[in-house]
């Protein structure tokens, strides 16, 4: 048997018996006789069926085969899945355009390197493989490591951040606040996703009484954005409208959440009528998602607090404010006792006719001086109207009557007549004398 995994020894590894055939030959060109074929030796782990390999043997094997095959060796790549354990280790995953393979630092190589560690940093690694055997993968042991610049999705993240920051996508004055009190929800996400059902059990927990109307999408992947983006549409769509719009998913590695990172799901965000939360479960790294909606979620879950109110703290506030409005109206209502027990203490509740005493008698004393002053005025009008009675009769034509005067008018018109001018022949004139009248007509003028 060939190739690196295997040793030297591979096929005594599996079967270390001589053969027969060779020990005859052996024997015909010694001219001795053939020995007696010993009795075969208890077979090595692996060499039949009848003595398998062990996982953890078969591990052993192929990490010793590499740790002797493979040498140190300098490796190119894009830091992605950057987590560093509470003992200080960090765990990484390597890759390129194409490939990924995990590696770790460990926390003494890590405080050498004296390096600040980020997702996305292209960097120049040192290292060796090995095998893992409780899990039977390999990774790569840093030994060394050099930052060459950001690698290919940071650089297009800041690219695309400068552009659409430019643009004001990202500003504070064009975010909405979310709702108070929603009882429509939409979720852009995965329906198969854990992010989905972390929202809904929390959300269930705080406020019941919404519903969550799903609009399923890929997460992950090509044409994930595209799907995203029609999501968002769909859901402004939606008739009876939502409240709330929530995009996201659960956590992952930058490659897994970049959809998230893509120009056509930050201007679906920012063109969506609805308020919108991004719920990209990614703690450490910030989306072109999370900078574009009008409030950000570290995870779904936070999401689902972010969106709701607190059932039970809703209730505990209602509780307070309804023994403050008792407490209040006890107060009230006993300072308004207090104040009609004063009101009916005072004597003029306790003898009521008595504060009818004075005014009885002030209106007796104005109707009788009503009554004195109505007098006088007739009085006085009556003596004016003798007075101006006697100079009208003074003045009256029938006075002058009854001392041989006359009134001469014309009978037709009944014009007095105080000139001969006025009268031609044949007309009719009446004269008024003291005790009558009489009708002439005028036979000659002077």
């Amino acid at each position: 048997m060939t190739g690196f995994l295997w040793s030297d020894d591979a096929d005594a590894f599996f079967d270390d018996k001589p053969k027969k055939d060779s020990v005859e030959i052996n024997a015909k060109r010694s001219g001795e006789p053939p020995a007696k074929p010993k009795p075969p030796s208890k077979p090595k782990p692996g060499a039949s069926s009848a003595a398998p390999l062990s996982v953890g043997q078969l591990n052993a094997w192929v990490k010793r085969a590499i740790d002797e095959s493979v040498p140190m060796f300098w490796l190119a790549a894009e830091i992605g899945n950057l987590n560093q354990s509470a003992s200080g280790h960090v765990y990484l995953t390597l890759k390129d355009a194409t490939s990924q393979v995990s590696a770790v630092l460990w926390r003494s190589t890590l405080e050498r390197l004296g390096m600040d560690l980020r997702e996305g940093m292209a960097v120049l690694v040192q290292g060796r493989i090995d095998v893992y055997g409780p899990r039977g993968t390999y990774q790569v042991i840093i030994n060394r490591m050099e930052q060459q610049g950001l690698g290919a999705l940071q650089a297009a993240f800041r690219r695309l951040h400068a552009k659409l920051e430019q643009e004001g996508l990202f500003s504070a004055e064009r975010k909405k606040p979310l709702p108070e009190f929603p009882t429509r929800i939409g979720f852009v996400t995965s329906p198969s996703g854990a992010a989905i059902h972390d929202f809904t059990e929390v959300l269930k927990r705080r406020w019941p009484g919404a519903s969550v109307l799903i609009i399923p999408s890929r997460v992950q992947g090509e044409g994930a954005a595209k799907e995203i983006a029609e999501g968002i549409r769909v859901a402004a769509q939606i008739r009876p409208a939502l409240d709330v719009l929530v995009v996201g998913r659960g956590g992952g590695s930058l490659e897994d959440l970049w959809c998230f990172n893509e120009e056509v799901v930050v201007r679906a965000i920012v063109a969506c009528p609805l308020p919108t939360i991004s719920a990209v479960g990614h703690e450490i790294d910030v989306t072109l998602s999370d900078l574009a909606a009008d409030v950000r979620a570290l995870t779904p879950s936070e999401a689902a607090e972010r969106v709701a109110p607190s059932r039970d703290e809703i209730v505990d506030v209602l509780s307070g404010i309804r023994q403050r409005i008792d407490t209040l109206m006890m107060h009230r209502i006993s300072q308004a006792e207090m104040r009609l027990r004063s009101v009916i203490s005072r004597p003029v509740f306790a003898s009521p006719e008595r504060s009818l005493e004075t005014p009885m008698q002030r209106l007796d004393d104005l109707h009788e001086a009503l009554d004195h002053a109505m007098d006088a005025s007739i009085q006085t009008r009556a003596e004016r109207l003798e007075r101006l009675a006697s100079v009208l009769d003074a003045i009256s034509p029938l006075k002058t009557l009854a001392r041989g005067y006359s009134v001469t008018m014309d009978a037709t018109t009944g014009a007095v007549i105080s000139s001969v001018k006025q009268l031609h022949l044949g007309q009719e004139i009446q004269t008024i004398l003291n005790d009558g009248k009489f009708v002439s007509t005028i036979k000659s003028k002077p």
